[in-house]
Formats: C-alpha cells, structure tokens, sequence
C-alpha cells in the first residue's frame, strides 16, 4: 500500500466506525438499539433506505493513468446465544452461566473489494466488478462450572452481493478534465419488504465508503476547485456520499469518498488515544464519562463487544499527562486578516468609518439572530475594520452605553456588523 493510501486509510477507519457503538457502549442502551446510520446500501427490494451510491469527482490526468478503487464497508455479524433445554437450543437476550454473562448482540467484520484499472480503459467502457462476500456460522458451547453443556453462541455471516461500477469521459474543453464515476450497489435478492431492519442490515453493505487513488496524475477538489474548474465541479453528481481530498495538505492523488460530511484533508486528532465510535472531536468528554461507569455498567458493557471492553480498558489506564493532552490544542492559529495598517477604514454614506468612530446601529433584515434586532437604534464605537477570508469587511463594535465594553475591549469580545448595518455620527 502506498503511503499516501496508508495515510488516507487511518481516516477512513474512523469513517467505518463511526457510530458502530456508542456512549455508554452497552447492549441496553436506547442509542444502541438502532445502529449503524451511516453509508448503509440495503438491499434494492428494501424500502426507506438506499441501495446504492454514485460517486463523481475530477481529474487531471493523461489516458495511462491508473485508477486504484477500493470499496471498503462493515459486514454484520449475528451474534445470537443460544440455552439448551431438552427440546434443543433456543435464542436468549442474556446467559449467565457460573457467574459468567453472555449476551445476543450483533457485531461486524471489516470488508474490502479493490481494483485497479487503467483510465483508457474505464473511458473507452464502463468496467464492473462483481463482489462476493460469502456466509459462514461458527458455533461455540457454554460449558457449565461442573463441564455441562448449558447453551451456545451462534456467529453468522449472511452472504452479501455486490456491484463496484467504474467508468470516465474526458470533458470538452482546454484543461483536459476527466470525469470519474464510481457507482456501488447492493444487488442482494431480497423479497421480505416488512422484514426488521436488523435483518435486512445482515444483507447490507454498512458504513460503506471509497477510497479512491490515481497514479500519474492528480484529482481536483469539488468544495473548493479552481476557478477553471467551478463549472465542472458544479456538474459532478454525488448521492448518498461526498468526495474529498484525503492526505497530507497539498497532495491530490487520493480522495475519500465518505457518507459522513468531511471537508479536504481531514485528519485524526493526534492527541486522541484510539477509536471511541464518535469522532475525535470530543475524546476528553468520552473518555471522562467512561471512567464515571458504575461497576455493572462497565461489566455490560464488556460483554457488549470487545471494541466497548477495549475502550473501557483503554480510558482505566490513559496516564494524567495523555488525559491533559485531551483538554484542547490550537492546530491553527493567525490573525484575521485586516485592511492595511493606516487604512483600516471603510467608507458608508461618504463618511469614513474607522476604529474609535461612532455609530448609530441599524440591523438589515438578512440578519437571522433576533437578539440583534434589539441593538436597532443603538450608538456605538467602532473597535477595529475586519477583512474575512471572502474579501468582506465587518465593522467590530461595542455599545457606546454599555457598562461592560470594557471588559468586552479587553477580552476582544465584540459586535460584529456589516458597514451597511450601520449609520455615521
């Protein structure tokens, strides 16, 4: 695997986990009764949810590029126990045997299909490839303090079936774009239509996403493409999944193609111990409400999954410094950007408008917040001219007649308004 790809992959993994169990990571939990939300293709006679996913993004490319496609998802796997009487074996939520707990809930096993071709290939024809994922059982006995058989765990893997779909067409024009598309569908056969979800998820490709690389040439972001790529970008057709950027900053020879919104070059918190099932933007609240589980919550969820087990093991013995670690870090920090010194000034009405002007208030209508209609008519000083990221100059105030301003100034807590929000004095 390339390293680009192996780097691509760490985000990926968080994007296959997300939500598979979640805080407080036990069977009983409400939240853990309707799982796995996320990139779920059902089968196509399955009605409510999608069977399938079209991804479309950009290259720049010549026709000996190639195309490294990986599809990579989640496979249920029943997980059933089973107490034996004397007419046989009958399904149980729960089975304690010598002060042991054994407990039915449902797991998964991480799947990958990939390809690689090159982009003649896919240009001159579409290019399908058939997934086949088959079924398997494992049984294993409960055997009682004196060596008795009292019950058993069923694992089950339904078969699943699957189209990866690949093709591309070099678009009109001076730049030498290239469209690709990658289509993924479920084609199990399926007839129970009222069927539970839980069974018809044993059938599903979950959290299923894309891994998507080139070699010999280079992808274009659709969330911020060039400008001579905008036109194009806005044509790209995606459902039920979203395209990015994946790997170092600057690199465009992989994208992530994920059911879960992410922006270009996302990465994993490196502060953030392992996996928690919830994203790395709030480990310290997880791992801190871990630790406060009772003892038999803690025992539940252990026998809940070892993924839970792991988390709880992990959260135990995270030394203080690590913990520390979690409370925040600054991953970027600058200014923002301003006029130039001596020129922080906008003109409204014909007046100039500049830090220690003073202003009457008069909010537009485009304002949402309507706690800043209550500022309408209000004198205020301007405090700084802010330029944002779009070129587009607010005015930071605080009220004139604020006993707090000072404070506000201190702690550069301000009102920001647009210069047509506000009238010279």
């Amino acid at each position: 695997m390339t390293a680009p790809m192996e780097a691509a992959r760490r985000v990926a993994d968080a994007v296959l986990y997300e939500g598979y169990l979640l805080y407080p990571y036990r069977a009983s939990a409400a939240k853990n009764r309707m799982r796995w939300q996320f990139g779920v293709l059902v089968p196509p006679n399955y009605p409510g949810e999608p069977s399938g996913s079209v991804t479309e993004c950009l290259l720049e490319a010549p026709e000996d590029a190639r195309i490294d496609v990986r599809l990579r998802f989640l496979h249920v796997r029943s997980r059933t126990v089973e107490r034996e009487e004397d007419d046989g074996y009958w399904p149980v939520p729960k089975l304690t045997v010598g002060g042991r707990d054994y407990l039915s809930f449902d797991e998964a096993t991480e799947r990958e299909a990939r390809t690689t071709v090159s982009l003649s290939r896919v240009t001159a024809r579409p290019c399908t490839i058939e997934v086949r994922v088959p079924g398997d059982r494992v049984i294993e006995n409960i055997a009682g303090p004196g060596g008795e058989r009292t019950g058993r765990i069923v694992c089950e893997h339904q078969p699943l079936d699957a189209e990866l779909r690949i093709s591309a067409e070099r678009l009109p024009g001076p730049y030498g774009l290239v469209r690709l598309r990658v289509e993924v569908e479920n084609t199990a056969h399926w007839e129970r239509a009222d069927a539970p979800r839980e069974e018809a998820l044993r059938r599903s490709l979950v959290a299923a996403h894309l891994l998507i690389g080139v070699s010999g040439g280079a992808f274009v972001s659709l969330l911020d493409p060039p400008m001579w790529a905008e036109a194009a970008a806005r044509q790209c057709r995606n459902e039920n999944t979203w395209p990015v950027l994946v790997g170092e900053a600057g690199r465009r020879d992989v994208v992530l193609s994920s059911p879960i919104i992410l922006y270009d070059h996302p990465a994993i918190a490196p502060e953030s111990p392992g996996d928690l099932f919830d994203s790395t933007e709030i480990d310290e609240l997880l791992t801190l409400r871990t630790l406060t589980l009772t003892e038999e919550e803690k025992r539940e969820a252990r026998i809940t999954d070892p993924r839970a087990a792991e988390i709880l093991e992990r959260a135990a013995d995270l030394p203080p410094e690590m913990l520390e670690r979690l409370h925040g870090a600054i991953r970027h920090l600058e200014v923002p950007a301003r006029t130039t010194p001596g020129d922080e000034s906008v003109t409204v009405g014909g007046v100039r408008i500049a830090r220690s002007s003073r202003v009457r208030l008069r909010p537009g209508h485009r304002r949402a917040d309507a706690q800043d209609m209550f500022l309408a008519g209000r004198t205020a000083v301007v405090e700084a001219v802010f330029l944002d990221v779009d070129g587009v100059r607010h005015l930071a105030v605080t009220l004139e007649d604020d006993p707090g301003s000072d404070l506000q100034r201190e702690q550069r807590r301000f009102f920001y308004f647009a210069p047509d929000e506000v009238e010279p004095l």
